[in-house]
This record gives C-alpha cells, structure tokens and sequence, in this order.
C-alpha cells in the first residue's frame, strides 16, 4: 500500500481545491500516491439513492477505500462550527472497521474550509479529529516551523489545512494556504511511508 486516501465533500469548491494541493504535497514524497475520493451528499429522505459513481469529480468513496490505503486525510466544509453531514454519516458507517482494528496505526490528518474568517475553521478540524483517534490513528497536523502558519492572513491551523473563501476571489487558495494544504499531504505521506518501512 504506497497510497494516502484524500476523502472529501465539497459545495461549492473550496474544499476540493484544498483536496487537490494535498494529493499534491502527497505526491511529492517518491513512491506515494494520493487515491482522491468524495462522498454523496445526503437527504431527510430515505428515498434518495445516489448512484455509486458522480457525475463529476471524483467517485464516492467505499470503506475499501480506507482498508486499501495507508493513510487518510479528511477534508470537510465547516458546518455551525462542524463538519459536514455527509462526511458524519460516512464516518458513522464505519463500524465495522472500528471492530477490526483496520485503520489502526495509520497516519491521518484533516482540512476544512469556511465562508468566514471565524466561521469555526478550528472547532471543525477536532470535530473530524475525533472519530479518527477512535480507529486507532495517528494523527498529524502542521507545526510552526511551517512559515505558512505565521504568514497566512486566512486559512492555516496547527491541527490542518484550511481556507477562508470570502477572502479569495472565484474560491481560488491563497498561496500560503495552498503551500500549507501541500505541506499537510507531504507530512502524511511521509508519516506513511515510515510507518510502512519500519514494519
């Protein structure tokens, strides 16, 4: 296994621009891949039935996806200060791979983006956090010694990569946000790629 699953949901794009800088970073690291996957959007009815490949973009992601690859980074847009209800339910599928023990060990991180500068960027990322170190997982963030985090007048967190849109114009990253997103997936995959060596 020499690839990092990237799993976001996105709206209106922010997120998924932050998606792909981190399969950049990921892919930075000789020998690892990053494997970009999304998941549906979901209903109060129990009716709707999306089909299993999008449209557009990336396809949805299955529990395969996490037991295939050797590291996660989790990437949601923040909701009230929480992540997602897409990403929630996708996590909370994940119990039977909790009982298994398959993703312990393996390294993972979190991003987010948010229409304002205090919109909850924070509050977010341990939101998505938690479910993570109940599998078992290590998680990574961005220390200070990245110069992003002092200079980002928007996006950019200690505990992961972030974006804040009303700051941008057509949604597009800044550029230490982006360095940063790029910086998250180079860590991970790194974290990966030792991890996988010293076994």
């Amino acid at each position: 296994m020499n690839e990092i699953l990237v799993l976001y949901y996105s709206r209106q794009g922010s997120t998924a621009a932050l998606a792909r800088q981190i399969c950049r970073g990921i892919e930075a690291i000789p020998g690892m891949q990053a494997r970009l996957r999304t998941v549906p959007p979901v209903a109060a009815s129990t009716q709707r039935l999306d089909p299993p490949v999008p449209d557009q973009g990336p396809p949805y992601a299955t529990h395969d996806d996490l037991t295939q690859c050797c590291g996660l980074i989790l990437g949601s847009p923040t909701r009230f200060g929480n992540m997602a209800a897409p990403v929630k339910f996708f996590l909370d599928g994940t119990s039977a791979l909790w009982i298994s023990g398959a993703l312990v060990g393996k390294p993972a991180a979190v991003f987010t983006s948010t229409q304002t500068l205090h919109g909850g960027q924070e509050s977010t990322l341990l939101s998505m956090m938690v479910p993570l170190l109940h599998h078992g997982m290590y998680l990574v963030g961005l220390p200070f010694t990245e110069r992003g985090l002092t200079d980002t007048r928007g996006g950019g967190t200690p505990y992961g990569a972030s974006h804040v849109a009303e700051l941008s114009s057509h949604g597009e990253l800044s550029e230490p946000e982006g360095v940063l997103a790029r910086a998250l997936g180079k860590r991970v995959a790194a974290l990966a790629d030792r991890l996988q060596r010293a076994t």
